[in-house]
């Protein structure tokens, strides 16, 4: 009997105990997020509590079910966002349940951009035209690199070369024109003055923000034609995140990386690393051991850790890469047994500190100062094909190690209050890069940048905001003129606005067209010390109209821009060099680029979008000796793209379509202006994106280079010194090539 009564008073315990947590969970507090439109749960979202008094953020993430924890112990201002999505502001109680409905931003127009930014703010409230790459457009396009994410933009052209890598053209302007920014830190390593596209990985990248034209005042020399700033990813909700990516292609290409993150309080911190290989490519023509596409593999990893109180944000940051670029020979007579194979060794590291303070009365303190170094190591070996032994040359031509260091500090001081018509930016920029190795003149050369720059931003009324700057450089090899440029933007209606902008641009030449002397199999470049440095006047404009419904969204733009640029550097044969072509820097007198464009987008909220543009891009090239191009010289660009979602089956179709219009390419050769041309071609790529297990897994597969591209016919050109060894041609593709990518996700909450 007290057997059966114990047994019975347990049973009641055990269930009063269950029947109280039960309770107790039932009394926490939970913010729900949903879609407004389609009134499903909005999973991943970020939702960020800032208490009102204290002013100390907690920051946390939306469940499959769209549900966080309110677990604040005083009343606090609630922020929530997603991509794609308008952020939702709000104030909220300890102890309060909430129902919030985020309104989709079908255009994406709500994106946070910080480039050239006093703070982070809307891309459609920037005072520039700002263009952002999110992390679904690098999906959708099964992009691995950013000349994979870049060749298909209208207002862009990609150009290959074998060893050199992929270079990018803006607005008619390229190579050191175009600034990369990681995190608002230039990028260096260029090679004939172009930075290779293909050693930007995109694996642990956020989003790319773009803005074309010039932005000399903000960011000094190469920003002439434009910004690219890269943002990687930082985990800001999940107390663990792990993301691992394989990715294949028909063509020989096998990458694999993984990330992982951890958020502890107020520490952040997190790692990511990977191996890419490419085994080369050259036409079924080509029979030859030497590839036109050279094989590569590479290394890379990067790290970060992130502190975060209150008002005040440190993070510190590193990464690392390593690429092997392998230039094999062909057979060497008379027994065609033995070849000398070239290998080029790219080692690139950077550390960064990033410290962000919000001060008083809505002012903003930041400083960033980095350390970047890039190794070029060059090793010729000759190979005996039949025991595969090799024996490295003695001729010191054939060995090489470039050394290029480069130390930034940046400071800024910002005051951006929305309710004020005067802001303002005011800062320092400090640049210092070395070059050392016995390919550089006397072995190691200096250049030292110096500047300081200030900006007003004036509202005299509310559709209207007015921003002059100016920048004052103190550069160690060229006395630099003041650069100074105004912009301005004008809502006229709700949905239409207009952008206009006014820049003078200065770009001091580098060390490499200064002192470093390159030379391979298809390459034979000399530094010039003699050149003298850019200045510019450049004119953007850009008119937009966008509108949302409830499930429909129009999206017109308009932009035009013109570019006056006084000794452009470009490369020019040596004149007597003979069939041993040598190549080196020398300056033009006047070089204008003149254009427009035109794009148009159309979305059926949630699942489809289609986008289509076209461009027109002139040069025209003056010479002292009234040599000319004759006036400019157009080519036109189209693109169109579509994508259409079954959001029950969480699958994605994409189709990317771009013309490229055949190609005007003025050069310098041998003491005389020539114009050549690159011959029009298509180029169209299919994907097809499916989630699975609540989204966590993702394959994507598809066609590339659907059209079959290999070598585009030119004429005229002199790149027997820099060319990619396409013979009579530009090498621009591998072909037609098939590829799968798998990509896990896990994120763990509280």
């Amino acid at each position: 009997m007290n057997k059966r009564l114990f047994g019975i008073g347990v049973f009641w315990f055990l269930l009063a105990v269950l029947l109280t947590g039960e309770q107790s969970l039932g009394q926490q507090a939970f913010v729900t997020v949903l879609d407004q439109k389609s009134r499903e749960p909005v999973a991943f979202a970020h939702v960020c509590f800032e208490g009102l008094k204290s002013g100390t953020p907690q920051y946390c993430a939306t469940s499959m079910e769209g549900k966080a924890l309110n677990e604040i112990k005083e009343k606090s201002k609630l922020a929530i966002s997603f991509v794609g999505y308008k952020t939702y502001y709000d104030t909220i109680n300890p102890g309060q349940s909430l129902e919030v409905q985020l309104q989709p931003t079908v255009l994406n127009m709500d994106e946070v951009v910080v480039t050239a930014q006093y703070t982070p703010e809307r891309a459609d409230k920037s005072i520039y035209k700002v263009s952002v790459i999110n992390s679904r457009q690098i999906e959708l396009k099964a992009a691995t690199n950013m000349a994979d994410l870049l060749k298909d933009q209208v207002s862009m052209n990609v150009r290959q070369d074998g060893v050199l890598g992929t270079s990018l053209n803006i607005q008619g302007l390229s190579g050191e024109n175009v600034k990369f920014l990681m995190d608002g830190v230039p990028m260096i390593g260029r090679m004939n003055g172009n930075f290779d596209l293909n050693q930007i990985n995109l694996n642990n990248v956020d989003h790319i923000e773009v803005i074309e034209g010039p932005m000399s005042v903000i960011y000094g020399s190469n920003a002439l034609a434009g910004v690219v700033n890269i943002i990687t990813k930082e985990n800001k909700s999940a107390n663990l995140s792990t993301v691992v990516n394989a990715y294949a292609e028909s063509v020989g290409t096998y990458n694999f990386d993984g990330s992982v993150a951890m958020k502890m309080n107020r520490h952040t911190f997190g790692v990511a690393g990977g191996r890419n290989f490419f085994g080369g490519y050259s036409p079924a023509s080509d029979t030859g051991r030497s590839t036109i596409f050279k094989p590569r593999r590479q290394y890379f990893a990067d790290g970060y850790y992130a502190y975060t109180i209150a008002k005040l944000k440190v993070k510190i940051g590193a990464d690392y890469f390593n690429e092997l670029l392998q230039d094999k020979g062909n057979l060497q007579p008379p027994y065609f047994e033995m070849a000398f194979d070239s290998y080029f060794t790219t080692i690139r590291y950077n550390a960064r500190v990033d410290l962000n303070w919000h001060l008083w009365k809505s002012h903003v303190f930041n400083v960033i100062a980095s350390y970047s170094a890039y190794n070029r190591l060059k090793e010729t070996f000759l190979k005996n094909l039949t025991t595969l032994t090799e024996v490295k040359t003695q001729d010191p031509e054939q060995q090489d190690t470039t050394y290029l260091r480069t130390y930034m500090g940046r400071m800024t001081i910002a005051k951006n209050n929305l309710e004020k018509k005067f802001n303002y930016q005011l800062g320092i920029d400090l640049n210092y890069e070395t070059g050392t190795g016995k390919r550089i003149l006397n072995n190691e050369q200096a250049i030292g940048d110096y500047a300081a720059f200030f900006s007003l931003k004036w509202d005299p009324v509310k559709a209207l905001s007015i921003q002059p700057g100016i920048r004052f450089i103190y550069n160690t090899k060229y006395k630099a003129p003041l650069v100074y440029a105004i912009s301005g933007k004008w809502n006229i209606t709700d949905p239409l606005s207009l952008r206009v902008s006014y820049s003078r641009g200065f770009r001091a030449p580098s060390i490499k067209e200064l002192y470093l002397f390159f030379k391979d199999v298809n390459h034979n470049i000399q530094g010039n010390p003699d050149l003298k440095a850019e200045t510019s006047n450049n004119v953007n404009l850009n008119l937009k109209y966008a509108v949302e419904n409830r499930k429909t969204a129009y999206e017109l733009e308009v932009s035009g821009f013109y570019n006056a640029l006084k000794n452009i550097i470009t490369l020019a044969q040596v004149p007597g060099s003979g069939a041993d072509l040598s190549y080196t820097y020398v300056n033009l007198d006047r070089y204008k680029t003149t254009g427009g464009q035109v794009n148009a987008t159309f979305s059926l909220y949630p699942a489809l979008k289609v986008s289509a543009g076209l461009s027109e891009t002139g040069i025209n090239v003056e010479m002292a000796d009234g040599a000319n191009t004759e006036g400019f010289k157009f080519s036109t660009d189209v693109n169109a793209n579509a994508s259409y979602r079954f959001v029950k089956a969480d699958l994605t179709l994409a189709l990317l379509y771009k013309y490229t219009g055949k190609k005007p390419q003025p050069f310098f050769d041998a003491d005389s202006l020539s114009l050549g041309y690159i011959n029009s071609y298509n180029t169209m790529d299919f994907t097809v994106t499916k989630g699975f297990w609540k989204n966590r897994i993702r394959l994507s597969a598809g066609l590339k280079n659907i059209f079959n591209n290999q070598i585009i016919p030119s004429s005229g050109l002199g790149g027997g010194g820099h060319g990619s060894g396409g013979g009579e041609g530009v090498a621009i593709g591998y072909g037609r090539t098939v590829f799968f990518r798998f990509t896990f996700n896990f994120n763990q909450y509280k």
